[in-house]
């Protein structure tokens, strides 16, 4: 069944407004959800070189809209294998250095099978970068550096996200996850 992009759309937005907003995943979320700077935008890719230049057309398109602050790049059927998602990943970060994106934008990535090198997949702290597709978050580095700068230190924040995943447990993770897919297009 082809889910439509409305669909997939409405999906990861409640993921990030019921997981990375409720739970404070990310505290910089919450403003920019609130003042609907966050983009989201569904790939039908195939084949990887043409993520790559979906990717790079964001890029553009985000160099050209600075009231957006952010895009969620969202995949639901090209990366089905979480390894294959990290060679993107990969080759992402490389074509963005090429491009010379370096230090005016930068990824953050997502996928439904997601696992920290050196964790077992079935380790809840893998939850922190588990999403409903697998997606790539496209952030502008001005903003991120903005954000720390107000925050302070941030490096407490995943330790804070692993002991908020570990106090949930891996079933409430997985009625959250559950509760985000299930939406009528337009509605709950």
């Amino acid at each position: 069944m082809l889910l439509s992009d409305e669909l997939v759309a409405a999906q990861t937005m409640k993921w990030v407004n019921e997981f990375i907003v409720a739970l404070n995943v990310c505290p910089f979320a919450k403003r920019e959800v609130e003042k609907d700077s966050v983009r989201c935008v569904v790939l039908r890719s195939k084949k990887i070189e043409v993520a790559l230049e979906e990717l790079m057309v964001e890029v553009q398109w985000l160099d050209e809209h600075p009231e957006t602050e952010t895009t969620l790049l969202i995949f639901p059927t090209l990366f089905k294998d979480f390894h294959r998602y990290l060679d993107f990943v990969d080759m992402a970060e490389e074509m963005m250095f090429e491009q010379e994106c370096e230090g005016v934008y930068q990824l953050a990535t997502f996928h439904p099978d997601y696992c920290f090198s050196g964790a077992e997949s079935d380790e809840v702290s893998n939850y922190t970068n588990r999403s409903p597709y697998p997606m790539l978050h496209l952030l502008r580095e001005a903003s991120v550096d903005k954000a720390v700068e107000f925050y302070g230190d941030t490096t407490t924040i995943p330790e804070q996200n692993v002991d908020k995943m570990d106090a949930l447990g891996r079933a409430k993770l997985d009625a959250i996850f559950a509760h985000c897919m299930k939406i009528d297009v337009g509605g709950a």
